[in-house]
């Protein structure tokens, strides 16, 4: 039987004590609300389906993301932990103030459509966010309550993200270089300074590799003589050798006689040493945004070159399952949205079948009449 008690500051509290349930306790402003929470809560332990909610009522939104942050994504990839730190912070000004217990599927809708519709910059103009990123915050909210209930034991009957609807995929990206635009982008990088800067992009476009997977390359991990590149540490955690074509092959040779790499370090591509004395992958943001002005390609992303190398290996002739070898795309979906074929290119292959065409029927017919002849 619960205990229903006046507070000194005017408020009703009820106290539940129940064997096989610890003690648990709330605050009312009136004595009705009190006893009506202590009928609905005493009968919920009878049945069997008492959750206590207390701790979800108290934890807010921030304060588990700053959780979440501090023992959960530590555990992942270092580009992951970077993006789910950018992530929270958006998911913390909108929703942030919210216990874990008052967001409800209607709050997250509305925080959904709001990044789709667009968040005001600082001159009032709104600022949409594609498909994917709210897509990505929401998978990031969503952990977040699967990690609370199930890990921190936080009262919570249900994962409110798992109730809506998530934004569908994009298309993915479709940008190709063609022979000029690539002959011009070459150029611009060749100009920099630092001549890794044109080795990793060339790397890129000739492998199909990422640009983390370059970045962290170990001179270990090249072998020349093989011509393959062995990856330990990939997006989808599967290691991978990827095979080197002639090109490729040259700009590692040259990268690793580069005469400027320290002794101290492994990296294929270095820079400079921080505070605390360890080099780390090249970086070259400025660099890459103002080789693709030069070039007249703003719009094209280094990513894109990915995209580029998968669709070079198909048109060059390659099955699927020997290009995902190569990629690391463990599905044929994902394959089929990195891999976009240029529709002249398709023309000129559909008029060779078609010269062949004539030349394969004129063959079967002459075979026909020489087995006729000897039958």
């Amino acid at each position: 039987m619960a205990t229903i008690v006046k507070t000194s500051s005017g408020t009703w509290k009820a106290l539940i004590r129940k064997t096989g349930w610890p003690a648990t306790a709330k605050s009312f402003r009136t004595k009705r609300d009190a006893e009506d929470w202590a009928r609905r809560t005493e009968d919920e332990m009878v049945r069997g389906v008492y959750i206590q909610r207390a701790p979800a009522e108290r934890m807010t939104v921030e304060a588990a993301l700053t959780r979440y942050l501090k023992e959960v994504t530590p555990t992942k990839r270092a580009s992951t932990q970077a993006g789910e730190h950018k992530k929270a912070q958006v998911i913390i000004r909108h929703l942030g103030k919210y216990s874990l217990a008052a967001l409800n599927a209607e709050i997250v809708a509305q925080f959904r459509d709001t990044r789709l519709a667009g968040d005001p910059d600082k001159h009032g103009k709104l600022q949409p966010r594609s498909n994917n990123t709210v897509r990505l915050e929401l998978a990031l909210l969503g952990h977040l309550f699967t990690v609370a209930i199930k890990e921190w034991g936080i009262g919570l009957p249900f994962n409110p993200v798992s109730n809506i609807r998530r934004p569908a995929p994009g298309s993915g990206r479709n940008r190709r270089l063609n022979p000029e635009e690539q002959n011009r982008l070459l150029q611009a990088v060749d100009k920099h300074s630092n001549p890794m800067f044109g080795w990793i992009v060339r790397i890129a476009v000739q492998t199909g590799m990422r640009l983390s997977e370059i970045a962290t390359l170990r001179i270990r991990q090249v072998d020349i003589e093989r011509r393959v590149v062995r990856l330990e540490h990939t997006k989808n955690s599967s290691p991978r050798t990827v095979p080197l074509t002639a090109e490729a092959t040259r700009v590692f040779t040259e990268a690793l006689a580069n005469p400027l790499r320290p002794a101290e370090t492994e990296l294929v591509f270095f820079g400079e040493p921080g505070r605390d004395g360890i080099r780390r992958p090249y970086l070259f943001d400025k660099a890459w945004t103002d080789a693709k002005r030069a070039a007249g390609l703003e719009d094209f992303r280094f990513h894109d070159l990915r995209h580029e190398a998968v669709s070079r290996f198909v048109e060059a002739g390659l099955s699927d399952q020997e290009v995902s070898a190569i990629s690391g795309h463990k599905s044929m979906q994902m394959l089929k949205r990195y891999t976009h074929l240029r529709a002249e290119d398709l023309v000129q292959k559909l008029d060779r079948l078609a010269r062949r065409a004539p030349a394969a029927s004129k063959q079967r017919s002459e075979a026909d009449s020489k087995t006729e002849s000897n039958a």
